[in-house]
């Protein structure tokens, strides 16, 4: 089995001039989401949050994971309830990742524990699978057929 590379390269938040984009998932416990991402894609967990609510921050690759419990309304969101998904097969977004070999990927995240809902499928210019990771969020893992072009 070929042993699957992540590069962790130190991303500077905050940015000291432009910006920079993070992903938040309202978990159910801040340290088993940090261990599941740590676990299977090799995140480097940079905060586990605090008791004034602080969120949990890990680095995956090129991107920041923020993942903190729910909760009610704040000043700055008067109308927003944070809560992890009520039914984990009706979602509205989820996160991407992009590989150079996916059956690689499969092999080595499905063995540290990653719950899979398929193997790898051929899909238009692609070949992609999902993951579910603790709280019901879905993972898609794809990678680009040979001459494939985006954008």
């Amino acid at each position: 089995m070929t042993q699957v590379q992540v590069e962790q390269k130190s991303f500077q938040m905050p940015p000291q001039e432009g910006f920079s984009v993070a992903y938040f998932l309202t978990v159910a416990d801040i340290d088993r989401s940090a261990r599941f991402y740590e676990t299977v894609f090799g995140g480097r967990i940079l905060s586990r949050g605090d008791e004034k609510g602080a969120p949990g921050y890990i680095q995956i690759g090129n991107m920041w994971l923020l993942v903190n419990v729910g909760g009610g309304p704040t000043p700055d969101k008067p109308s927003v309830t944070l809560s992890v998904p009520p039914d984990p097969n009706s979602l509205s977004s989820f996160l991407n990742i992009r590989v150079a070999d996916i059956q690689a990927c499969y092999e080595q995240w499905r063995s540290r524990g990653a719950e899979f809902i398929t193997e790898p499928k051929d899909k238009y210019g692609e070949i992609r699978c999902y993951i579910r990771d603790p709280d019901g969020y879905i993972i898609e893992v794809g990678q680009s057929k040979p001459g494939v072009l985006y954008g």
